[in-house]
């Protein structure tokens, strides 16, 4: 690929510019190349500035305060919560409570969803590709409620063997909770069709949308899922905040799952009564500021636009492919660039996954380096760890000829032992 003739579709250096850290020297004075952008994304300042704006002059507690100042709170909050419902297409502003990140929001369904309704026998439907995000609340819940997991396979290139949903999808099936994008190999499953199949089977499903609602467009209502989780850190918001989206009828019959204040309604000595949507599953002080700074993350994403960062991401990944595919030593996991988002996570010959970060740490680059929270995954692969690259419509194709150059270094000094 020739990335000088192909018209990109999007500038990124018309960006870059509002990432301080992203100019922010590391290593000897060498410029930062971040590539750890599945793990967390950079803030750019407008969503510092929306931060620092709120704590020097909107801040107090919210829905309580008889003043001012709470009001103001209370409208900032709010309007991050309606952002966030029109960003993801959902009905209803009830539909969208406030956690403190995916991980949180996929407990929330398993511990109120999943004591609610889980029995002895019935079956959870999930991957050999999830994060332990959403692989231990099902294994908490199979404790507590003696209830089977089933995993749908992956395929030789990482993709996922849906021709086993025919006998995995059974009259037992009561939930199938996949990722939208894995975390480790890329890959972006056929989500909607899922969606479908399980809900012919009667079950419902949950999404973990980590990895795909900062990257590109995400409708609930045309993907049809019960339940989409997210997390803020990913999307270029603070960290301490994430989402979970679930359909109205499900959060109106599901109990709470944390007691305190703001959930209820009215309490008694010997009962409570627990509050409306999204209020029910949002107990004590919520993250004020960092729901507020989502806000304004989602306000950038706006503005440059899912589409074209998907487009973009696309790009770099093809380029990253044929880049560092060039390299002899190198081994990429996952299926081709085209069936997946912007992560390459790779093994090189006789260099351990730990070694390459650390030995791209002293060009600059920053990469992920370990299981990534997939152990499982990487058990099915073969291989204790990997490292990743992955991208965000901040980086350059140069960022990738960088790392190109520094895993070829990498391997000279690994010769030379």
């Amino acid at each position: 690929m020739n990335i000088s003739t192909i018209r990109l579709p999007l500038e990124p250096n018309s960006w870059r510019a509002d990432f301080p850290i992203l100019s922010r020297p590391v290593r000897d004075g060498q410029p930062l190349v971040y590539l750890d952008n599945a793990a967390t994304t950079q803030r750019p300042r407008q969503v510092i500035q929306a931060i620092v704006d709120t704590y020097e002059n909107h801040y107090a507690n919210v829905h309580r305060g008889i003043h001012w100042l709470s009001d103001q709170s209370t409208d900032l909050f709010e309007d991050a919560r309606q952002k966030i419902s029109k960003f993801i297409n959902a009905n209803s502003e009830q539909e969208v409570i406030f956690t403190t990140g995916t991980t949180m929001a996929i407990n929330l369904v398993a511990r109120s969803w999943g004591d609610a309704n889980i029995r002895t026998g019935d079956e959870i439907l999930l991957t050999e590709m999830e994060h332990h995000a959403n692989l231990v609340p099902w294994h908490q819940l199979q404790e507590r409620t003696d209830c089977r997991l089933r995993h749908i396979p992956i395929t030789d290139d990482g993709q996922l063997n849906l021709a086993t949903l025919d006998t995995l999808l059974t009259d037992r099936t009561r939930l199938v909770s996949i990722t939208h994008v894995s975390n480790v190999l890329g890959t972006i499953n056929p989500v909607a069709e899922i969606v479908a199949r399980a809900h012919a089977a009667g079950a419902i499903v949950l999404v973990d949308a980590a990895q795909s609602a900062p990257h590109s467009p995400l409708d609930v209502q045309q993907l049809d899922a019960d339940f989409v989780a997210f997390s803020g850190h990913k999307m270029m918001g603070p960290s301490g905040v994430g989402v979970l989206y679930g359909k109205q009828s499900l959060l109106e019959a599901m109990p709470p799952f944390l007691g305190g204040g703001n959930m209820i309604r009215r309490v008694k000595l010997d009962r409570f009564e627990p509050a409306d949507l999204p209020a029910k599953f949002e107990a004590g002080t919520p993250p004020i500021v960092p729901a507020i700074g989502l806000g304004a993350a989602i306000d950038y994403l706006l503005q440059v636009g899912l589409q074209k960062i998907h487009d973009y991401e696309q790009v770099l990944t093809q380029y990253a492919h044929e880049t560092l595919g060039r390299i002899p030593e190198f081994h990429s996991l996952g299926p081709a660039p085209e069936r997946k988002a912007g992560i390459v996570s790779f093994t090189m010959d006789g260099i351990h996954p730990h070694d390459v970060a650390q030995l791209l740490d002293r060009h600059g680059i920053a990469v992920r380096a370990g299981h990534h929270c997939a152990m499982p995954l990487h058990k099915k692969l073969g291989i204790t760890a990997s490292s990743r690259a992955s991208f965000y419509f901040y980086n350059t194709p140069a960022e990738i000829d960088q790392l190109a150059a520094a895993l070829e270094d990498a391997l000279r000094v690994f010769r030379r032992r």
